[in-house]
Order: structure tokens, then C-alpha cells, then sequence
């Protein structure tokens, strides 16, 4: 039996997960994923990504990071932003949901979208939103976790391998 464990990142753990963090987001863009990172890209470019643009975010209390193990393993990430303007009080965002491809079809995901309306409720919010490419294996997983469309922007963005442009959907959820 599979094991899954969920924890929100505290500042003093996140440079010990830095590298975990940095594969996944290699391993998850080199699969495909559409997370606004372009192939080639490399552990190094991960590292760069979490130590200069998310862990500061997270230290100044502005963003989330829960972390998915899977028997012990790190096997995911999810961010929420939770400082938005002073106009949406209410709403946070959720960014870069990523599952390790050698980890996918355990629950992870799903695991880290409960955690991110748990994280939610916690901040005192009552909206989520988030953006997906069109048609991307985590639309569904969005919509089971409650999510409904608020509606796609064709040729929002290209494909990680720079071939074409891809449609994004964004997604809402009131908690």
C-alpha cells in the first residue's frame, strides 16, 4: 500500500528541499508539462526557479508550498499564492501543481488539491483560481477536486517544446 503525506514547506525547510523540488520540475517540464518553462530544461534551471522566485515568496509569507511524499520519496509540489492585490482579499491562486511522471496515478495529485482548500481555508479565503493548458491531464483532475471553467484563451502560451501554441482554461473553485 501506497503511503501519501502532504506538508506545507516552513522557511526553515526549503533549502533542504530545493533539489527535490528542482528534479521535479525538470522531470515534469522534459515530460510535457505546461508549467510556462521551455525544454531543454535542467535540474539547475529548477534550482534557479524555487531559490530565487519561489522561496523568497514563501519566507515573506506571500505563497505556499506543500510538498507530496509518496513512501517517504518527494513526489510532488503545489504553490498557492495567497498575497494578491488589496482588491481580491478573498482569492488566492494556485501555481506550478507538479507530480514526478515515475510517481503519476498514486493520488498525488488529488492528495494536493485537498491540501491546497485546506491551505485555503486556513488563510481565510474563499475563492481559487488557476490556469491549465486546454485539454492537459490535470484539467480533469481539476475539475473531480470541484473546479469549474471560467473560460479558455486560445493561444495563450506555447507548448514546452516550442512546436505550437496552446489554448489555457482558467478554473475557479469557491470554498
Amino acid at each position: 500500500m501506497t503511503r501519501i503525506a502532504i506538508h506545507a514547506l516552513a522557511a526553515d525547510e526549503l533549502d533542504a528541499h530545493a533539489e527535490a523540488l528542482a528534479q521535479i520540475m525538470a522531470d515534469t517540464v522534459t515530460d510535457g508539462a505546461a508549467i510556462g518553462y521551455m525544454q531543454p530544461f535542467a535540474l539547475e534551471h529548477g534550482l534557479e526557479f524555487f531559490t530565487t522566485q519561489v522561496f523568497p515568496e514563501v519566507r515573506a509569507g506571500r505563497r505556499r508550498l506543500l510538498l507530496a511524499r509518496l513512501d517517504g520519496a518527494t513526489a510532488g509540489s503545489v504553490q498557492l499564492i495567497i498575497a494578491l492585490p488589496p482588491n481580491q482579499p478573498h482569492r488566492c491562486e494556485v501555481a506550478k501543481m507538479m507530480v514526478a511522471p515515475a510517481a503519476r496515478r498514486n493520488g498525488i495529485g488529488r492528495a494536493l488539491m485537498q491540501a491546497v482548500d485546506a491551505e485555503a481555508r486556513a488563510a481565510g479565503k474563499s475563492l481559487i483560481t488557476l490556469d491549465t493548458r486546454t485539454g492537459d491531464r490535470a484539467e480533469p483532475l481539476y475539475r473531480t477536486a470541484g473546479f469549474e471553467i471560467a473560460g479558455v484563451i486560445p493561444g495563450f502560451a506555447l507548448d514546452p517544446d516550442g512546436r505550437a501554441l496552446h489554448a489555457t482554461t482558467y478554473m475557479y473553485k469557491t470554498l
